[in-house]
């Protein structure tokens, strides 16, 4: 079963390759989607795998790298569409 989501995450998560090293994460683990910075500081990232894969990388994403702060993420459900080919930075 194929999960898709939303997740926003905050703290220091841009100018510290953050989204270089979501999709790093998400190729290695088959995630599918994209990573993107947002005006308020926040990286949005869209995700869609199957449920025990998307459950890491979302494990992974409250973490983040080591260049980065973490402070809180937040993940909404959106409805899988399988329209996504690949994990792309959204520059």
């Amino acid at each position: 079963m194929v999960r898709k989501v939303k997740i926003l995450v905050s703290g220091r998560v841009q100018g510290v390759y953050f989204r270089a090293f979501t999709q790093n994460k998400a190729k290695q683990l088959g995630v599918k989607g994209s990573a993107r910075n947002l005006a308020d500081g926040r990286v949005e990232i869209i995700a869609e795998a199957i449920i025990p894969t998307i459950e890491e990388f979302i494990k992974w994403c409250s973490k983040g790298p080591v260049t980065a702060r973490v402070d809180h993420i937040e993940v909404t459900e959106l409805q899988p569409d399988d329209q996504l080919a690949s994990f792309d930075i959204i520059r």
